[in-house]
């Protein structure tokens, strides 16, 4: 009896070349391959049979083409690589800045890592073990640690040179894994002991934090269709059942080619983005879409959802919820929604659909609906399948209810002739790096919202930038 096997080939960066995408595609092709998928981490997925498998192995070594069967060993770098100039325009983090860091990378990471703009939030910042997130300096990161199968996250109390950020996740990656019993899988790992530990191994360029990471409002672009930039266009295509038409994609790949576009972007959504398309090539790619009978134009509430890759289970919840919310004509503009059957695996959203063993849901949401929040609310347990949308519905009033909340509050605070002028004892400051507490700002990365003084923020606070406890703050005297 034939068995299937999944291959797995990683992009790093989120892109390839035309010409190595249509090598791939040609080898999964020749395997007996129909369809490729693409994941959360940017990577490219497709089964073989395992009477295949033997003639696949050997084109793979002879293409040069590196991959993991049946395996998830070594998780793909992503990035926002795929957001710079379309979804991104602000930063200073470009095309060379990205491309460089990819090619110092001579190791293959066991542990997951992100190379994340903190202007975009397309690209999720907090997914990866070391997330690294530009900083307002050029070529600095910070660098934000979550120890291995923990929730446990950890602000390096410095910023990290680009060049420098294949040698320290090198470093650290192996620092981790000769310390399991300390760091690997403990919900309570010593980040000062790993900062202690970490920093004799490390000789690089740093820079001292002057502020801590200020995170966007969340907002998922139209990631999809042909779309206008600078005096081009970009072209996103989604496909409701993930799979891509190996057929499909190496007709992409040689339009690419013609048209002298370099390279493909995939996007952590499971969709493709091809770039640079001028305005006399645009007709070309639109008959290849007739080609193919592929549409572009899907609601937005059916783009901004997030499940685990290769779960068939998930991929038909997530089409029910879509077809009834649809239906209920329910408004989830500014929200993402992640269904999870898995523990552990890194997804991230504004809210969570978690699968429980005996088949009921918990539902989870962040406390300011920003998906890149790192802390989560539960606030229904056991929920039945047939109460799903209800209960969904429920909680996007809840965000809704509390924008309005937040505008009415603004809006009287700028009504007020009489602006409330802060003494020096409403401030505080993080005695380890320095990092302040303003209640004029709160704390968005924690979920304080702005105008909380300290004193009514819970003992459970820690610092954003070094996760120093609350007793760490001491009042700004001057």
């Amino acid at each position: 009896m034939s068995t299937q096997h999944v291959v797995k080939i990683n992009l790093p960066g989120g892109y390839v070349s035309a010409g190595d995408l249509y090598e791939m595609l040609a080898v999964a092709e020749d395997a007996g391959a129909v369809d490729v998928r693409f994941g959360n981490r940017q990577q490219l997925y497709f089964t073989v049979d395992s009477a295949m498998l033997e003639d696949m192995e050997t084109d793979m070594l002879r293409a040069g083409i590196d991959f993991e069967l049946d395996a998830e060993n070594y998780p793909n770098i992503i990035s926002s690589y795929v957001c710079d100039s379309i979804f991104s325009q602000e930063s200073w983090l470009r095309e060379g800045v990205y491309r460089d860091i990819f090619d110092l990378f001579n190791y293959k990471p066991r542990l997951k890592i992100n190379v994340v703009d903190r202007h975009q939030t397309f690209v999720s910042f907090f997914s990866g073990n070391f997330n690294f997130i530009s900083s307002e300096v050029s070529n600095y990161w910070y660098w934000y640690i979550r120890f291995p199968k923990t929730s446990k996250f950890y602000c390096w109390p410095a910023l990290i040179y680009s060049e420098d950020i294949p040698l320290v996740s090198q470093q650290a990656e192996k620092l981790i894994f000769e310390n399991k019993s300390l760091f690997y899988d403990k919900a309570h790992a010593d980040e000062q002991l790993f900062y202690i530990m970490l920093s004799k191994l490390l000789e690089v360029s740093t820079q001292a934090i002057t502020e801590p990471l200020q995170l966007p409002d969340f907002y998922l672009p139209y990631y999809e269709g042909f779309n206008k930039y600078t005096n081009k266009y970009w072209l996103g295509i989604y496909r409701r059942n993930e799979l891509f038409s190996i057929s499909f994609l190496k007709d992409v790949c040689s339009l690419c080619i013609q048209n002298r576009i370099g390279q493909i972007y995939t996007t952590p959504w499971k969709s493709i983005i091809i770039k640079s398309i001028e305005t006399n090539q645009r007709a070309d790619w639109g008959l290849m879409l007739d080609k193919y009978r592929l549409n572009i134009k899907h609601a937005a509430n059916e783009l901004n959802w997030q499940i685990e890759d290769l779960c068939a289970e998930g991929l038909v919840l997530k089409q029910q919820l879509v077809r009834e919310f649809e239906e209920a004509d329910l408004r989830t503009y500014r929200l993402s929604f992640v269904i999870k059957t898995r523990p552990k695996t890194g997804l991230m959203g504004s809210v969570v659909i978690k699968v429980n063993p005996l088949g009921t849901f918990e539902l989870l949401h962040t406390p300011n609906f920003n998906p890149n929040s790192k802390v989560y609310i539960s606030c229904k347990k056991r929920v039945t399948r047939g109460r799903l949308t209800e209960e969904l519905a429920a909680i996007c009033n809840t965000f809704y209810e509390n924008k309005l909340k937040s505008a009415t509050k603004v809006e009287a605070a700028e009504d007020d002739e009489k602006t409330e002028v802060l003494s020096t004892q409403d401030i505080f400051s993080c005695k380890h790096c320095k990092t302040l507490y303003d209640p004029r700002y709160g704390d968005e990365l924690n979920g304080i919202s702005v105008g909380t003084r300290f004193d009514q923020i819970t003992n459970a606070y820690t610092c954003s930038v070094c996760s120093a406890s609350k007793s760490a703050f001491e009042k700004v005297e001057a």
